[in-house]
C-alpha cells in the first residue's frame, strides 16, 4: 500500500471532554435520529486524537508509529477470532474522503468490550500489511453509556473503498455468491453486485477484469485461523454454491490479504438460488454424448503420482466420479485425465462404472499409453447402443501436449455415423517467463492455437477415412469461449453448441471468482444439424473444493496433515466429483455418409513364370495404392488401372488391393488366384541378343525426397539362351538431346530370367545405396525425362535407330520415388511405349530371383 501524505496536526486535538457532543440539528426532510445517552470517560492524560485524523485521506495513516488517545463507539467484537474490536466516531469528521473507524489490536490481551460501548484507549498506530490498526495499548477504558452507529451504504462498484476502512456499512443490493475457492481454507466467499462473474474472453457478456473487480467484494467469518473448525453459511444441502445469494449484508469493513473484507456483525441471509440439480437437464435425441474431467484418477499412488493420496481417499473419488457418470447415462463419454498407465486406469473405472450398473453397460476404447503425459484422454461407450466403426485414430502431432483420441460409430438404431474425438489441450498455468505469456487469453495461448489448427487437420482425415462428415469434438480445451484456439475451431467449420445455452449458465469451470466454460461440445456444420440439445451439468464448479474427496486439512480419521479440523463435506453424490461440470449432447443422427469405391478383376487362375493383370478402378483419385500378390507387396502409382505380377511358385494365392482416396477414405478388394505350372517344352534357338531388354529406368537417385542414392539401369534377358554381356553397353541422352553417354558392361554370361544392375552417378539425398552393382557409370541421368539405349558395342551412337541398337527407352513424368519399370517384371516387349509403367523403384542384380519368361 502507498504511504498517506502527512497532514498537519491542527484541528485534530479535542479538549479532554467527558460528554459526547450533540448531534447536529436534522434537515427538515428527515426525522430527528434520538440522541445517544449521556457517556462519560475518565480524563485523558494527553491531548485525544479523532479517528478520521489517524485514518487520514490516504492508504496509510499519516501517524503511522505515533502514539494516539482516540475515543471511539465499538462496532464489532472480533477478539475472538481477529484478535481485536473496531471502534467508530459515531459523528466522524464530515470528510468523505477519511474513515471514521478504526480496527484496535488486542493480540493475547483481550480487553473487556461491548457493541455500543464507547471506549477511550491509548496505543500505537500500525500499518498491518495495509490495514491501519491501532495496537500496543498502554491505557483502556470503558465509558458510560452505549451508542449505535448508523451503517454506511456502500454500492457497486466498490472501488475506493479505504475511505470506509474499520467502518460500519451495509449493502442494499443482492449479493451473488461468485467464489468460494477459500471457503474451507478461510471460511470467506467472494461477492458479486450484479450476478456471478463470467470470464472477460467467455463471450457471455461484454466486461473487462477491471470491471468484475469493481464489482467485488469478500464475506469473511470473522476469523484469522486457517481450516477452520466451525464453518460459517451453510446450506441444509452441506455446502454453499456460487450462483447462491446472501441480502442486506451488515458489518464492519476491514482490510486483510490484500483485499477489503465485511466482518459480518449480524448473520448474513442467505438463499439458496443456486441449488444442487440432482440431473442434467434433458437434452434429447436418440443418443447422447458427454464430455467429462474424471480429475485425475490414479490408480496408483507414489510420491509423483496425481489424483488421490490413498486407497481411501481413492475410494472416495471414484464413488464421486462414478455416480457423475451414471448421472449422465450417455452412450459414449470422453473422458480427460485419466492415467496414463496403460488402460489400467481407465479398466478400473469401467469396470466400477458397470458393477454400480449391476450390468456390462460400457466398454473402453483400448488404446494403451498415449503420449508422454502422465494423463491422457479416453472414449467409453455402450455397446448396446452404439458399434465401433474400424480403429481408434491418434492424432500423433508433436504440437499437442495429449493426443487427441478419435473414434467412429453407427448408430444400432437408426445406422447412422459419427465421429467424436477427445481433447485435452495444453493448460493456462506454469507460464514461462517470455515467448507465450499471457496476453489476455492465459498464457500457452498460441501453443492452444497450433493445437486447434492441427486438430482441424486431423478431423479432415478422419472425415476422410470414415467417408462421413459428422464430427464432435468434446473436452478440456482450457480456451474460453471467445479466445482465439475456439475461434479458430469454429472459423474451420465447427459450430460451439455449447452457445445454445443461455448465457447465464454457460459454464463449466471457477478460477478466481470468474466463471467461463474450458469445456467444449464443437460440431461440424453436418453434425450441427443433427443436435437436438446440449447443457453443462453443474455439479462441480459451483462446488466449494471442501466437498471433494481429499481429506487433508479436513476433520477425518484419514486426515494425515498437521493440522485437520475442516469439516468433511464429502457425500456419496456426484457433486464435486471433479474441478469442471460435464458437459451432454443430444444427437438425432440420419445416414448421410459417403465413401469412395474400389473395385478389381482378373482371371481366376494363372500359371507359374507367366505374368498375370489386375485390372483397378476407383471412384476417385487415389493417394496410395498397394496389391499384396501373397508372396510380394507392391505399391504401385496412385493412378495405376492396372497391375501385374508373375507368380513364382504353384498354389492357391489370395490378392487383396488397397487404396487410400486423397480424403483418407480406405477400401480394400480381394480375390484368390489359382496358380498352376506350365507345360514344359524344349526351347528353340534363339540369336545371341535375342531377348536382351531394358527392364527398368530410374534418374531420381540422391535427389530430394529419394531413397536411394544412384540412378541406375537395369538390363534383363527375357530370352531362352545365356547372353555375355562383354561387348555391349548402355548409353543416355537428354530427353530432346542428340549427344550420347557411354558406360560399358562387364563381361558376364546373363542367364535367361537374370537381372543385370548399371549403377550410374550419385546424387546429394538419398538414404540408403542400390543393391550391389554389376556395372558402374558416372552418368548424371535426368529425374523426370531421358533417353536410354542399350547398344551391341561401346562405340557411341547418333541416334537411337542404329543397327547397333538392341533396345530404346525413352522415358517422362518420372520423380524422386517413381521409375520406369517394363511390365510382366521384363518379359513383355512389343516394342511399344504401353511395355513400361511408372511405379515404385525396384532395382535389381544378378543376385535377385530369377523370372524366366514364358
Amino acid at each position: 500500500m502507498n504511504m498517506k501524505p502527512a497532514l498537519a496536526l491542527s484541528g485534530v486535538l479535542l479538549l479532554a471532554s467527558c460528554t459526547q457532543p450533540t448531534l447536529p440539528a436534522p434537515k427538515p426532510t428527515e426525522p430527528a435520529p434520538t440522541p445517544p445517552a449521556a457517556s462519560s470517560c475518565p480524563a485523558s492524560t494527553g491531548p485525544l486524537t479523532a479517528i478520521p485524523a489517524v485514518q487520514g485521506s490516504g492508504d496509510a495513516s499519516p501517524l503511522l508509529n505515533q502514539t494516539v488517545t482516540v475515543r471511539g463507539v465499538v462496532t464489532a467484537d472480533f477478539q475472538s477470532g481477529l484478535r481485536g474490536f473496531f471502534i467508530q466516531d459515531a459523528q466522524g469528521d464530515g470528510n468523505p474522503a477519511t474513515s471514521d473507524g478504526v480496527f484496535v489490536y488486542t493480540g493475547t490481551v483481550p480487553q473487556k468490550v461491548q457493541v455500543g460501548q464507547l471506549v477511550q484507549l491509548t496505543g500505537t498506530v500500525k500499518e498491518f500489511y495495509g490495514s491501519t490498526q491501532i495496537d500496543t495499548l498502554t491505557a483502556f477504558a470503558g465509558c458510560t453509556g452505549t451508542q449505535a452507529v448508523k451503517p454506511v451504504e456502500v454500492k457497486a462498484p466498490f472501488t475506493g473503498l479505504e475511505k470506509y476502512e474499520g467502518m460500519r456499512v451495509t449493502f442494499p443490493e443482492t449479493l451473488t455468491v461468485t467464489n468460494n475457492y477459500g471457503y474451507g481454507r478461510y471460511g470467506e466467499l467472494g461477492l458479486s453486485a450484479g450476478g456471478r462473474l463470467f470470464n472477460p474472453t467467455n463471450g457471455n457478456e461484454a466486461t473487462t477484469p477491471e470491471q468484475n473487480a469493481a464489482r467485488t467484494i469478500t464475506l469473511d467469518d470473522g476469523n484469522s485461523a486457517q481450516n477452520p473448525a466451525e464453518l460459517p453459511y451453510l446450506s441444509a444441502q452441506g455446502t454453499r454454491r456460487t450462483g447462491d445469494t446472501v441480502q442486506g449484508l451488515t458489518g464492519v469493513l476491514h482490510y486483510a490479504n490484500n483485499v477489503f473484507k465485511v466482518e459480518p456483525t449480524a448473520a448474513p441471509q442467505f438463499t439458496d438460488t443456486n441449488p444442487r440439480p440432482a440431473a442434467p437437464q434433458d437434452v434429447g435425441g436418440t443418443l447422447k454424448v458427454a464430455g467429462a474431467n474424471v480429475l485425475n484418477y490414479f490408480t496408483t499412488f507414489g510420491p509423483n503420482d496425481r489424483g488421490a493420496n490413498s486407497a481411501y481417499e481413492f475410494g472416495r473419488q471414484k464413488a464421486k466420479v462414478v455416480s457423475a457418470l451414471r448421472g449422465l447415462d450417455a452412450d459414449v463419454v470422453t473422458l480427460m485425465e485419466v492415467q496414463n498407465n496403460g488402460d489400467t486406469a481407465l479398466n478400473d473405472l469401467v469396470t466400477s462404472l458397470n458393477a454400480a450398473y449391476g450390468t456390462e453397460t460400457y466398454r473402453a476404447v483400448q488404446t494403451g499409453t498415449i503420449g508422454t503425459d502422465a494423463i491422457k484422454v479416453a472414449v467409453i461407450y455402450k455397446p448396446a447402443r452404439v458399434t465401433p466403426v474400424g480403429a481408434y485414430q491418434l492424432d500423433t502431432d508433436a504440437v499437442h501436449s495429449r493426443p487427441p483420441l478419435a473414434q467412429t460409430f453407427s448408430d444400432n438404431a437408426g445406422g447412422g455415423v459419427f465421429t467424436v474425438v477427445a481433447n485435452h489441450f495444453k493448460s493456462k498455468g506454469s507460464c514461462p517467463s517470455s515467448g507465450d505469456i499471457d496476453t489476455g487469453e492465459g498464457c500457452w495461448n498460441e501453443l492452444r492455437t497450433e493445437q486447434a489448427r492441427a486438430l482441424l487437420g486431423f478431423v479432415d482425415r478422419l472425415k476422410a477415412q470414415s467417408g462421413d462428415s459428422d464430427v464432435l469434438l468434446m473436452g478440456d480445451f482450457n480456451a474460453y469461449g471467445a479466445e482465439k484456439p475456439i475461434q479458430t475451431i469454429e472459423a474451420g467449420g465447427f459450430v460451439s453448441e455449447n452457445k445454445r445455452i443461455p448465457a447465464g449458465e454457460r459454464y463449466s469451470y471457477q478460477f478466481g471468482g470468474q466463471f467461463g466454460y474450458l469445456d467444449h461440445a464443437l460440431a461440424s456444420t453436418s453434425l450441427d444439424a443433427q443436435v437436438s440439445g446440449v447443457t453443462e451439468w453443474h455439479i462441480n464448479a459451483d462446488e466449494p473444493t471442501l466437498a471433494d474427496y481429499n481429506v487433508e486439512y479436513k476433520a477425518n480419521p484419514e486426515c494425515r496433515t498437521n493440522v485437520c479440523t475442516s469439516p468433511d463435506l464429502w457425500q456419496d453424490s456426484p457433486f464435486r466429483a471433479s474441478d469442471h461440470d460435464p458437459v451432454l449432447v443430444g444427437l438425432n443422427l440420419t445416414r448421410d455418409e459417403a465413401r469412395f469405391t474400389l473395385n478389381v478383376t482378373g482371371e481366376s487362375a494363372a500359371v507359374v513364370g507367366q505374368p498375370y493383370r489386375l485390372n483397378i478402378a476407383a471412384s476417385g483419385p487415389l493417394s496410395r495404392l498397394t496389391v499384396d500378390w501373397g508372396d510380394r507387396v507392391d505399391t504401385l502409382d496412385p493412378a495405376a488401372t492396372s497391375a501385374e505380377h508373375t507368380f513364382a511358385a504353384a498354389g492357391s494365392s489370395p490378392v487383396t488391393v488397397t487404396a487410400i482416396s486423397v480424403d483418407g477414405q480406405t477400401q480394400t478388394a480381394r480375390l484368390t488366384v489359382t496358380v498352376t505350372a506350365p507345360d514344359v517344352t524344349e526351347p528353340a534357338p534363339q540369336p545371341g541378343s535375342a531377348g536382351l531388354v531394358i527392364s527398368q529406368v530410374y534418374g531420381g537417385g540422391g535427389n530430394s525426397g529419394a531413397t536411394y542414392t544412384h540412378d541406375f539401369i537395369e538390363i534383363f534377358n527375357a530370352g531362352r539362351a545365356s547372353v555375355n554381356l562383354g561387348d555391349y553397353s548402355v548409353q543416355y541422352a537428354s530427353a530432346s538431346g542428340t549427344s550420347w553417354a557411354v558406360t560399358p558392361l562387364n563381361s558376364f554370361d546373363l542367364a535367361p530370367g537374370q537381372y543385370y544392375l548399371v549403377q550410374q552417378a550419385k546424387g546429394a539425398g538419398g538414404t540408403q545405396p542400390l543393391p550391389t552393382p554389376d556395372a558402374s557409370g558416372t552418368l548424371a541421368m535426368s529425374g523426370s525425362a531421358g533417353q536410354v539405349a542399350l547398344v551391341q558395342g561401346t562405340a557411341k551412337i547418333t541416334a537411337p535407330t542404329e543397327a547397333s541398337v538392341v533396345d530404346y527407352v525413352p522415358f517422362s513424368g518420372l520423380s524422386s520415388t517413381s521409375s520406369a519399370s517394363r511390365l510382366g517384371r521384363g518379359c513383355v516387349d512389343t516394342g511399344s511405349a504401353d511395355d513400361f509403367t511408372r511405379g515404385s523403384v525396384e532395382p535389381r542384380n544378378t543376385a535377385s530371383p530369377l523370372n524366366v519368361c514364358p
